[in-house]
């Protein structure tokens, strides 16, 4: 399997839900040397994310991403991405290698304000969206810088996403079947939904900050 150094620079676009989410759920998802960082007592944020990178992309694919909450260590403050698919096996495979996220391969499904992901013929969330009756949007491209940590064999990675985009504000409906592997976070009510139009993003080259349990080590 081959697939590009990082950094990665993709272009598109994504919809994105934020929520706060229940600590004593997100830490079952989350390597015990992270500090949960609590927002409310006894929330943090989590987040859905599900964007299309598309022609002038180092790698063109789609990509779910599931986000139990923030999480800090040794000052450094970011989200631990506990699930994540995408549909292009480069990606899966650098993913895994570069970043030390747990890629899985599933397919995608965008129409007209709504997008599906499903794996094995199983859906794993559906998510529709319309224009907000607040309407609040940019017309020039924010720029954005979120922090990430992965866990690659034993060691800890910390690396950042910076991005460049227009955001607008939608009405979104999140739908978790039961069975999906991330659906106890409960992450189906969020707070805001989020349109990412004209997307820029570099996924930058990590840096170990640290070790972690070897049973989240993934394979």
């Amino acid at each position: 399997m081959t697939y590009p150094a990082a950094p990665w620079h993709l272009k598109g676009y994504a919809v994105q839900t934020l929520q706060l989410v229940d600590i004593d759920k997100a830490s079952k998802f989350i390597p015990s040397e992270l500090e949960i960082v609590s927002l409310l007592p006894g929330k943090t944020l989590g987040s859905i994310y599900i964007s299309c990178y598309e022609s002038g992309s180092l790698l063109t694919y789609n990509e779910l991403i599931a986000a139990p909450g923030l999480v800090r260590y040794q000052g450094k403050i970011g989200g631990w991405i506990s699930h994540i698919y995408v549909d292009n096996l480069d990606s899966v495979a650098g993913g895994r290698e570069i970043w030390g996220l747990p890629k899985e391969m599933a397919d995608f499904s965008w129409n007209n304000g709504s997008v599906s992901v499903s794996q094995n013929n199983r859906e794993l969330c559906s998510l529709s969206y319309q224009k907000s009756f607040l309407n609040l949007s940019t017309w020039w491209q924010q720029e954005l810088s979120a922090g990430c940590f992965g866990g690659l064999g034993s060691e800890l990675l910390f690396f950042d996403n910076n991005f460049k985009t227009q955001v607008a504000l939608l009405q979104g409906k999140l739908e978790i079947p039961q069975y999906s592997p991330f659906a106890s976070l409960n992450l189906d009510k969020p707070l805001f939904t989020l349109n990412l139009q004209k997307l820029e993003l570099m996924a930058g080259v990590p840096k170990v900050v640290g070790e972690k349990a070897p049973e989240l080590s993934y394979s």
